[in-house]
């Protein structure tokens, strides 16, 4: 189990446990175009894990770095912080078929709870993320006793626009070796906005604070040829002992116009992640609701712009739920035969041993 040791309550308190969930999340992910939001997850996740109880609650914490009345502290102040962040909107809603407890509530003061509405749940997506998600990545049916749902939107003018009327076609080679012509912007930005990390280039686009905020950092990365993302990614928060200064004056950048879009099905990846029991029938949530729960989809989806004024962003993530197994005893003795064992077997009456085995090996199944 992963030991998490922090001093705050709000995100930069959490942020090695994000950065571990997104370096986690990335090897699931694959070679392919993707776009993501580990803190979206994040988020989605710990919110859901603040009424989280016993073993449930223990692989959440594992995970995320929290899990029970932490989870919910943590949650309020990580997206109060995250409001922080100039052109950034935050928000999370709940939508339920079932009761929900006041003391859950009480403990996510930010977060608006509500009868289930699928129609009103998609209106809510495309309004919070400016119509870039257009609904629900999920599906809610009869089924679903439970939605909670994240929004991370962000929408920022970079603080030098690149010039349109130098944006011109240039070659792309993609992971294939396939050479595409692709429409590239083009400016110089000062040394100090770029560096490496291995051998990895990472540079930064300033961003415009027009709302009194701190600015969002943009920064793109650059492997060496052939690295995949689980590698590259993470220059990207690199700390900065482990940056070296690019050796010139200034830099010359030649970026491609592009635009990603993902919706990525999170649950298949949970067990990877290490989250088993949330999604069985013995799913402890008995600090959420008195129904039993457990979650039946994790879904995100995610798109980013970027052009010649700016970068424009968000991610919807939804943790759907529904009906979970039997009530699970408060007082539960665990035994595993996980080491050397017996088996006996006894007549009619239970007196007389008829076969007797000891297991001292591997079990095999023959």
């Amino acid at each position: 189990m992963t030991v998490w040791k922090t001093k705050e309550t709000g995100l930069t308190g959490h942020a090695d446990a994000v950065r571990t969930l997104a370096g986690r999340w990335l090897k699931e992910l694959g070679d392919r175009d993707f776009v993501c939001s580990p803190a979206g997850l994040w988020l989605a996740l710990a919110a859901v894990a603040a009424g989280a109880r016993g073993d449930t609650a223990e692989e959440l914490r594992d995970l995320l770095g929290v899990a029970g009345d932490e989870a919910a502290r943590a949650v309020t102040g990580a997206a109060r912080e995250l409001a922080r962040t100039d052109a950034l909107g935050v928000a999370t809603r709940v939508w339920s078929r079932v009761p929900v407890y006041r003391e859950y509530r009480e403990a996510l003061p930010d977060i608006a709870f509500g009868p289930m509405d699928p129609g009103g749940i998609d209106a809510w997506v495309r309004e919070a993320t400016g119509g870039l998600i257009e609904r629900l990545p999920a599906a809610v049916d009869e089924n679903t006793l439970l939605a909670l749902v994240n929004v991370l939107a962000l929408k920022a003018r970079w603080e030098l626009p690149f010039d349109g009327s130098a944006t011109r076609h240039r070659p792309f080679t993609d992971a294939a070796g396939v050479v595409h012509a692709v429409p590239t912007m083009h400016r110089y930005l000062p040394s100090r906005d770029a560096w490496t990390v291995n051998g990895t280039h990472v540079v930064e686009l300033r961003t415009l604070a027009e709302r009194g905020g701190e600015p969002a950092r943009v920064r793109f990365v650059l492997g060496e040829e052939g690295a995949g993302p689980a590698d590259v990614l993470p220059a990207a928060w690199a700390s900065g002992r482990r940056r070296r200064p690019v050796k010139a004056d200034a830099v010359a950048l030649a970026l491609p116009r592009f635009s990603l879009r993902r919706r990525e099905d999170v649950t298949s990846r949970l067990p990877a992640l290490g989250v088993e029991f949330a999604t069985s029938e013995l799913a402890d949530f008995s600090g959420l609701s008195p129904e039993r729960l457990r979650i039946s989809e994790v879904v995100q989806e995610a798109a980013v712009k970027v052009a010649e004024l700016g970068v424009e962003a968000a991610a919807v993530t939804a943790v759907v739920m529904t009906r979970g197994g039997p009530a699970i005893p408060k007082r539960v003795q665990h035994i595993a035969f996980d080491r050397p064992f017996g088996v006996v077997v006894l007549d009619a009456g239970g007196e007389v041993p008829l076969f007797t085995g000891w297991q001292s090996g591997a079990p095999a199944d023959r």
